[in-house]
C-alpha cells in the first residue's frame, strides 16, 4: 500500500488556441495514485531547457505578452502569428504540461520492493510534466542521486548529459574519429568538452563571439572557431585537418553554418587526398541538426563533393536504437560523475509563479549562453 501523499498539486500548463493566442497558466492537478511499481516524487528542481521552451512558448510573439489572473494563479497570454499556428496545428486548443526532466524527493511509493526502497530518496527522472509540484513515475525510470547531491545537482542529469554522451556514442557507432559541435559555449557544449577531454576525443568547437571562445579555452578546449571572425573558414579547415573530424552536431539549424562545416570538411579531406576526383572526396561527411536556434531555412551551397549527409538527430530515438545496455551504461556514468563532468550551473532559481512573470519569461526565452534557469515547484 502507498504512503499518504498530497491529493493535488499545481502544474504549469501551456495552451495554443485556434484563435491565435498562447496561454500559460497554473492548474491544480490531481496526483495520480501510484501503482505497485510507481513512486510519487515531490519535484524540487526542474530546468528550463531549449527543448522545454519549444513546447512552453511555442511560436508565440513574446513581445505581445500580457499578464492577468491573480497573484497565486497568474495567467500570461501572447499572440501567435498565422504561420506559427500552422506549425503547431496538432496541439491547437489542447492544454499541455511542460518539463522534460527534474529531481526531488520520493514521498510515497507502491507496494513493490523496488518502489518501497526509494521512499525518502532524492531521485532524478525524465518523464515529462516536470513543471509540477508532484509527479507519479515508474520506480525504474528514477535515478537515485548520490547521498551528497541535492535536487538541483540532479535536475539536469538526463537531457544534456545523455545528449552529450550520445553524440560521442554516435561518433563511435558510425566510424568517425572526432567531432564538431556548434553553439559550443552552451551548458551542453561545456559538458561535451569535459567528456571529450576526459575520453581523449578530438573536438572542434564553433562559437559565435570572442567571449565564448575565451570561456571554452578557459576550461581546456583546444580547437575553438568563432563563426563571426573573418578567418572563420580558414581556422575551421585547419582544425578539421588536425583532428580529422567528419561528424558535426549543429544546434543552430538555420542559415549556412551546416554548409560551411561540410565545405571545410571537404577541404580538409582534399588536403590529404592521394589523387584528384571530379566528384570530390570519397570521405563521408555528416552534419546532424539537433537544434533550431536559427529558425531560418537551412541553406546548402554545394561545394563539398558527393559524399555527404545532412539529417536530423534526436536523443530518444538514438537511445532506442542503441539499446538498453547502452542506456544503462550511460546513466551509470552520469550518476558517477554528476558533480564533475556533468555538473550544471544555474543563474536563477524561480518558483512556478515566477516562471509566469513576463519579464522572467523574456529572460529565459533568450536562451543566452551562460544563463540557465531552474524551477523549484516546491518554492512558494
Amino acid at each position: 500500500m502507498a504512503e499518504a501523499y498530497p491529493a493535488k498539486g499545481l502544474q504549469l500548463r501551456t495552451l495554443v488556441r485556434k484563435s491565435g493566442e498562447l496561454e500559460l497558466s497554473l492548474a491544480e492537478i490531481e496526483t495520480q495514485a501510484p501503482g505497485p511499481d510507481d513512486v510519487v516524487v515531490r519535484i524540487e528542481a526542474t530546468p528550463i531547457n531549449p527543448s522545454d521552451l519549444g513546447l512552453l512558448t511555442g511560436p508565440a510573439d513574446l513581445s505581445t505578452m500580457q499578464k492577468s489572473g491573480t497573484v497565486e494563479r497568474p495567467v500570461v497570454t501572447a499572440k501567435v502569428p498565422e504561420a506559427g499556428l500552422r506549425a503547431v496545428a496538432a496541439r491547437l486548443d489542447a492544454s499541455m504540461p511542460v518539463g522534460n526532466e527534474g529531481a526531488g524527493t520520493v514521498i510515497a511509493a507502491g507496494s513493490s520492493p523496488a518502489a518501497q526502497a526509494l521512499i525518502g530518496k532524492k531521485v532524478a527522472a525524465i518523464g515529462g510534466a516536470m513543471y509540477s509540484q508532484f509527479r507519479t513515475l515508474k520506480a525504474s525510470d528514477c535515478l537515485v542521486l548520490p547521498a551528497d547531491a541535492s535536487a538541483a545537482d540532479g535536475a539536469s542529469c538526463f537531457v544534456n548529459p545523455l545528449t552529450a554522451l550520445s553524440m560521442v556514442e554516435t561518433m563511435r557507432m558510425e566510424g568517425h574519429k572526432a567531432l564538431v559541435h556548434t553553439a559550443a559555449a552552451s551548458n551542453l557544449g561545456q559538458m561535451l568538452n569535459r567528456i571529450c577531454i576526459k575520453d581523449g576525443v578530438p573536438l572542434v568547437n564553433i562559437v559565435r563571439s570572442a567571449e565564448q571562445e575565451k570561456l571554452l579555452r578557459g576550461i581546456g578546449a583546444k580547437h575553438v572557431c568563432d563563426s563571426t571572425a573573418p578567418d572563420f573558414m580558414e581556422k575551421l579547415t585547419a582544425a578539421l585537418i588536425e583532428t580529422g573530424a567528419t561528424l558535426a552536431f549543429d544546434a543552430i539549424g538555420g542559415g549556412r553554418l551546416a554548409s560551411q562545416i561540410l565545405t571545410c570538411m571537404e577541404a580538409s579531406a582534399n588536403a590529404t587526398a592521394k589523387e584528384y576526383s571530379r566528384y570530390g572526396s570519397t570521405v563521408h561527411k555528416q552534419v546532424y541538426i539537433y537544434g533550431s536556434l536559427d529558425m531560418r531555412p537551412t541553406e546548402l551551397v554545394r561545394s563539398f563533393g558527393m559524399a555527404w549527409g545532412v539529417g536530423g538527430w534526436l536523443l530518444f530515438p538514438f537511445l532506442q536504437k542503441a539499446g538498453m545496455e547502452t542506456m544503462l551504461r550511460l546513466r551509470k556514468r552520469v550518476a558517477d560523475e554528476l558533480k564533475t563532468t556533468f555538473a550544471s550551473h544555474y543563474t536563477s532559481t524561480i518558483s512556478l509563479k515566477e516562471a509566469l512573470d513576463p519579464k522572467t519569461i523574456a529572460q529565459y526565452a533568450r536562451r543566452a549562453t551562460g544563463e540557465k534557469f531552474l524551477i523549484d515547484p516546491s518554492k512558494a
